[in-house]
C-alpha cells in the first residue's frame, strides 16, 4: 500500500526558515532531564536570546528548544509561532524594517 505524503505547514517552513539564522548550541543533557540541561547552560554560558538549544537526549533523540526574552519554548511551537516572538520579527523581514527605516531618518 502506498503511503500518502504528510502535508507540511507553510507557516512552520516559514519559521523553521527564521530560526536558521538564529544562534545555535550544541549540547548533552548528561544525568539531568533536556530542559533542565538546556536551563543550566544558559545560566553557566550567560547565553542571551534569541538562541536555538539542541540538547542530546541520547544517540537517538535530540530535544530543541528556543531561548527567547519570555523564557524557554520547544522550537516546534516557535516555529509555528514565530509571529509571537517579537527577537524573531527583526530576523522575518529585513526589508520590511529597511522601509520603515527609510520614513523615520
Amino acid at each position: 500500500m502506498a503511503r500518502r505524503r504528510k502535508r507540511k505547514s507553510r507557516r512552520r517552513q516559514e519559521g523553521r526558515k527564521i530560526l536558521e539564522h538564529v544562534p545555535q548550541y550544541n549540547l548533552e543533557s548528561g544525568e539531568d532531564k533536556p530542559v533542565t540541561a538546556a536551563r543550566k547552560y544558559i545560566q553557566s554560558a550567560n547565553i542571551h536570546p534569541p538562541a536555538l538549544l539542541l540538547v542530546k537526549r541520547n544517540e537517538h533523540t535530540t530535544d530543541r528548544y528556543f531561548w527567547a526574552e519570555k523564557g524557554l519554548f520547544g522550537a516546534q511551537y516557535v516555529e509555528e509561532n514565530h509571529f509571537l516572538f517579537p527577537s524573531l520579527r527583526i530576523l522575518d523581514s529585513p526589508v520590511e524594517t529597511a522601509k520603515v527605516a527609510a520614513h523615520i531618518g
